[in-house]
């Protein structure tokens, strides 16, 4: 395997599960040194020996991205401990589920709080070392931030919302020598079916997506490897996740018409 990212130093929000762990351990094998953060420090330090088990230098770096200080504290660890940031991915999130008729203002908040507020000021602490590198800032957002499906209203909202800072940030950061990438998967194995409405992990939820379309971790984080080292500014992966985004872009009238007239299930 090509040592890509050898003499880099990453760090993961969310890296404790699903696509950030998945990504972790595919940087590491690509030559990179990468942090890890989250709010289970226990599975941080598991993550962190399997990263150094691939001969890397791994780290477990317990973070809130809903907390300022905690951003701040994670990102001078990581730079006081190895010299450097190259790559920050900011992958922390969840799904707040629900009809848009039953959630509350803390709900709504909690949902954004954490993958549109979270992510924003990941990349505002992040990027004053990724200015010194030359760096790459990355948002891991979803394809349904181009789609909306019901009962997911604050979870789309929220999606959407990063698009718009992934977008906005790229312009911004134009000629800077920083890039910025927003990555949307489909369905991809994740733990995200397992967290509440709290945004704790609940092991007694289980996955209704249909098992069939869902993309092993592993699978996306080389896709998504590929696409942070080429600087895209967008990728949208998986085929289904390509096929429902274009779909949601172009003929939102047909989702609207497939959903209400044939997704409905009988009473």
């Amino acid at each position: 395997m090509k040592k890509r990212f050898a003499n880099h130093v990453v760090w993961i929000t969310g890296g404790g599960s699903g696509i950030g762990r998945a990504l972790a351990l595919e940087l590491a094998e690509q030559g990179a040194d990468v942090a890890v953060s989250g709010r289970r420090q226990l599975r941080l330090d598991e993550v962190a020996r399997e990263i150094e088990g691939r001969g890397a230098r791994g780290l477990g770096v317990e973070c809130d991205v809903t907390s300022e200080e905690s951003l701040a504290a994670a990102v001078k660890l990581v730079v006081d401990s190895w010299g450097r940031l190259d790559v920050t991915i900011a992958n922390a999130g969840f799904s707040v589920a629900g009809a848009i008729e039953s959630l509350s203002a803390e709900d709504w908040r909690r949902q954004f709080d954490t993958n549109v507020v979270g992510s924003a000021q990941t990349a505002r602490f992040a990027l004053p070392e990724l200015r010194k590198t030359k760096g790459r800032m990355v948002f891991v957002a979803s394809v349904a931030s181009m789609i909306c499906t019901p009962k997911l209203g604050a979870y789309n909202a929220s999606k959407y919302a990063l698009r718009a800072v992934g977008q906005t940030l790229a312009m911004e950061l134009h000629g800077s020598g920083v890039s910025c990438t927003t990555i949307h998967p489909g369905m991809v194995e994740s733990e995200i079916t397992s967290v509440n409405n709290e945004g704790s992990f609940d092991p007694a939820l289980k996955d209704k997506r249909p098992q069939n379309l869902i993309w092993p971790a592993d699978k996306a984080a080389r896709v998504c490897a590929d696409a942070i080292w080429l600087r895209k500014r967008e990728f949208v992966f998986t085929g289904h996740g390509k096929l429902g985004a274009f779909i949601g872009r172009h003929a939102p009238d047909l989702v609207h018409l497939a959903v209400t007239r044939f997704g409905k299930k009988k009473r």
